[in-house]
């Protein structure tokens, strides 16, 4: 796969029951997804997050977090996204409470050509003790079909299992419950070949979850969520062994500046680039118990310390600008005279507009326009009084690209206009109104 998904494999997919999505951030629009553990499986990246569904009577508890099942998305360059639907579901893992709705953070691994997909969820047997329990669903490929195995990892008890592969071949399972413990696997990756290990190295004060353990030049990374004051971030400790002594390092990204109670990371390299997978409530901005997963990019300081990881819109990738290109996922917006609001607060996963006034601009990088130049622009905006847009490549003193006027009366229309300047490869798109019209944008595109 190309950069873009081939207009001949759109169709194919739905055909296969899967769906293509293309996205920045959050990556998944058309539904809840949380808890992101990304995995470099082949020449593709493969994101299992838990899925977070709004509570109905009798399913699932109000005011908290409600989810019942697992789906699988892939991408071969991050930008466009698969959705190759569900999983695993609560009532179909023999030992799980079906109507628990306590499907929470997973992980996958691949060993010996078997993909293990493991899964806290709240068992229907409560005579060992209450609490969530952690099972194994096993397939021969990344999206399935995964069957579950019929009781729980003996001797494990809490949520968000994350599973290292050492280089050495040897498997360590983490988990949370209070504290952050991990044991070795055994070889069948169905059963402790240890005690588990209390890593008391952490920090004791409140809450911290959710481990995800990787390796670099021989510096072992334990990532986990904490909650250092108010809402969590994202922190790390650092050792020479996979289940420690750890020695706490510092913060990989601040507490969510838009509320989110929680967050939940998975950290790998793809082609030479590392990223960190998160979440935030960009669909939710009122309730963060229905959270979207975001990805931006990761890098070291010569030392092996993580540099903070500064959320952004525009995360990863480039957009092809035959695409719809999201303007309201920017890069930079100006302070005064933009902003962006959804296009249907009753319905977020219609997505997001860039609303213009006096002084407003907006700056989207990344687009690929290829070497053959673009005959015309589309764009879909809506202006009560009337407005001209101008479309710069790379800055506000770029070349213009197009003027497209809307006419007034504020319904959403899409306008097209032809190509006036083209410079091949890959630019930034500067989007301004002339003489400060008040003007909404939903999305421009070139063809």
């Amino acid at each position: 796969m190309t950069q873009t998904v081939k207009t001949w494999l759109i169709p194919a997919l739905v055909l296969l029951g899967l769906q293509p999505a293309r996205a920045q951030n959050p990556l998944i629009t058309n539904q809840f997804t949380a808890d992101p553990t990304a995995r470099v499986f082949g020449d593709r990246v493969y994101v299992y997050p838990s899925h977070d569904i709004r509570a109905t009577p009798g399913h699932g508890r109000a005011g908290w977090f409600v989810m019942e099942d697992y789906h699988a998305f892939s991408s071969a360059n991050l930008t466009d996204w698969t959705d190759h639907g569900v999983i695993v579901t609560q009532n179909k893992v023999p030992w799980v409470k079906p109507d628990s709705y306590a499907m929470w953070a997973p992980d996958c691994v691949l060993r010996n050509g078997k993909y293990y997909f493991y899964f806290p969820a709240t068992p229907q047997d409560t005579t060992g003790g209450r609490g969530f329990r952690i099972g194994v669903a096993v397939a021969d490929k990344p999206t399935g079909p995964f069957v579950p195995q019929p009781q729980p990892i003996a001797d494990v008890r809490g949520i968000d299992p994350n599973v290292f592969m050492d280089k050495d071949g040897r498997a360590y399972l983490y988990w949370s419950q209070g504290n952050i413990y991990g044991a070795k696997l055994k070889p069948n990756m169905l059963e402790l070949a240890e005690a588990p290990k209390t890593l008391g190295e952490l920090p004791t004060k409140r809450l911290k979850e959710g481990p995800y353990v990787f390796e670099r030049k021989g510096i072992y990374y334990l990532t986990y969520p904490h909650v250092a004051n108010k809402t969590e971030r994202l922190e790390y400790a650092t050792s020479t062994s996979p289940l420690g002594p750890f020695t706490v390092r510092g913060v990989i990204m601040d507490e969510s500046p838009t509320g989110c109670w929680t967050n939940h990371q998975s950290i790998i390299t793809f082609k030479n680039q590392w990223y960190l997978f998160y979440h935030s409530n960009d669909l939710s901005p009122k309730f963060d118990k229905n959270r979207s997963i975001r990805l931006d990019s990761l890098s070291f300081s010569p030392d092996g310390s993580i540099r903070k990881v500064t959320p952004t819109l525009r995360g990863v990738g480039l957009t092809d600008a035959r695409q719809k290109i999201q303007l309201d996922r920017y890069s930079r917006l100006s302070t005064q005279g933009a902003a962006i609001a959804f296009l249907d607060t009753a319905n977020t996963f219609g997505g997001w507009k860039t609303v213009f006034g006096t002084g407003g601009w907006v700056q989207y990088n990344g687009v690929s326009f290829g070497a053959q130049k673009p005959k015309a622009v589309v764009l879909r905006g809506a202006s009560a009084t009337g407005a001209t847009l101008q479309i710069r490549l790379d800055n506000a003193t770029g070349p213009v690209v197009a003027e497209v006027t809307l006419p007034k009366g504020g319904a959403w229309q899409d306008v097209k206009m032809p190509v006036t300047a083209f410079r091949p490869g890959t630019h930034a798109l500067y989007v301004a109104p002339k003489f400060g019209a008040a003007v909404e944008v939903d999305w421009v595109r070139f063809e």
